[in-house]
């Protein structure tokens, strides 16, 4: 039989189905019930954050963040165009423009000095990526954000358990937004959360969450019924959802673990091909810890990388690129403004391949180690 390695499979760890089950006999399915509030507690403690709301989806929390932003038509803000398109989606929903900066060549990260490049009055806040589970230069962007009354967001889709400067992804900017997707280190199918950092943020967070009525405040006993009082939408996920989050939240520390051993593994065993110039590899920033998200390689060309990427499937090794750079697909040239030369990313996104990455990949570690050497030639 012939070798298959998918480039992810989603694993239970845990608990998984005896907290659904359990779940289910409590009797409540909707949102906000105990093992949503569980999640929070440990979301706010794994991201350092003030508080937290799970919501449905990454998705979902980036558009309430844009919400929270009071974004509006002639609003810009600035982002990465190497980025998955819902950080710039939750921006034109509210009629403002994303402005698309070019990213740094060793993080992959946006570029701070292209960031101050792209603010005009115009702008109101930043949303920067943490591409890889690596946060971006928090604190040079701070500064932008700081001199320019500038709100920052931080996508950390990717990033959940990972550092800056010894500070949790999570914690650095005014909000954040994580994905539990079932690509991400810790899942549950489709899912997300919203961190809050700011305490006046987080009432309307409640609000808008809970399609703009004040539902929240009417369980806690603080008003005497609920009403509509702001926009909102349901970006609430049901208890099915926070359970099995739960029980991946609880095996975070192992997971991420795992995952860095798989890192790390790859790391050693292609520093050869990177110091004979045939691959690129991840540059760890010296500020940051990573939470072994991703492995990714940047090959000379996209034809390399082509031919890498089928060499690799006719193999049964599921290896995909990322990213085709929102500054270059339509609705980005439509709803987006690119002020400045986007060189790095258009680079990168023509080289990038990711290794299969996952909790169980285990022994197949190896077959991934050596089917990549010998396409290489490096064997």
């Amino acid at each position: 039989m012939q070798t298959y390695i998918p480039f992810n499979k989603p694993s239970l760890i845990g608990n998984e189905i005896k907290y659904i089950r359990d779940a289910v006999r409590l009797g409540q399915l909707a949102g906000d019930g105990g093992y949503t509030k569980k999640c929070q507690e440990t979301i706010n403690r794994l991201a350092g954050s003030h508080k937290s709301l799970i919501t449905h989806s990454c998705t979902a929390a980036l558009e309430m963040a844009a919400i929270l932003c009071d974004l509006g038509p002639g609003d810009e803000v600035i982002m990465p165009s190497f980025t998955f398109v819902s950080t710039a989606n939750a921006v034109v929903l509210r009629g403002a423009t994303p402005v698309f900066a070019d990213i740094d060549c060793k993080t992959l990260n946006i570029d701070p000095d292209e960031v101050r490049k792209c603010v005009t009055p115009r702008t109101k806040a930043i949303f920067a990526v943490h591409y890889a589970g690596f946060p971006a230069d928090m604190d040079r962007l701070r500064e932008i954000a700081t001199e320019h009354d500038l709100l920052l967001v931080e996508d950390a889709a990717q990033a959940l358990g990972s550092t800056y400067k010894g500070r949790p992804a999570g914690s650095l900017g005014d909000m954040a937004a994580f994905s539990f997707h079932e690509t991400k280190n810790i899942i549950s199918g489709e899912g997300g959360a919203l961190t809050i950092n700011r305490e006046d943020l987080f009432e309307r967070a409640e609000i808008i969450r809970e399609k703009g009525t004040n539902r929240s405040k009417f369980f806690r006993g603080q008003v005497d019924k609920y009403t509509w009082v702001d926009i909102g939408s349901s970006y609430l996920p049901g208890e099915l959802i926070a359970a099995y989050l739960y029980a991946q939240l609880e095996m975070e520390t192992a997971i991420r673990t795992r995952r860095i051993s798989v890192f790390d593994a790859y790391m050693e065993a292609f520093e050869p091909c990177a110091k004979s110039g045939q691959v690129t590899l991840p540059q760890v920033p010296p500020y940051c810890t990573g939470n072994g998200h991703m492995f990714y390689l940047l090959m000379k060309d996209v034809k390399v990388r082509t031919d890498f990427i089928q060499d690799m499937k006719s193999r049964g090794i599921i290896t995909p690129f990322h990213y085709v750079p929102l500054h270059s697909a339509p609705a980005g040239q439509r709803y987006g403004r690119t002020p400045g030369k986007m060189s790095v990313t258009d680079r990168i996104s023509k080289t990038l391949v990711r290794l299969p990455m996952y909790f169980d990949l285990g022994s197949d570690t190896e077959t991934v180690i050596s089917t990549t050497l010998d396409i290489l030639g490096a064997n």
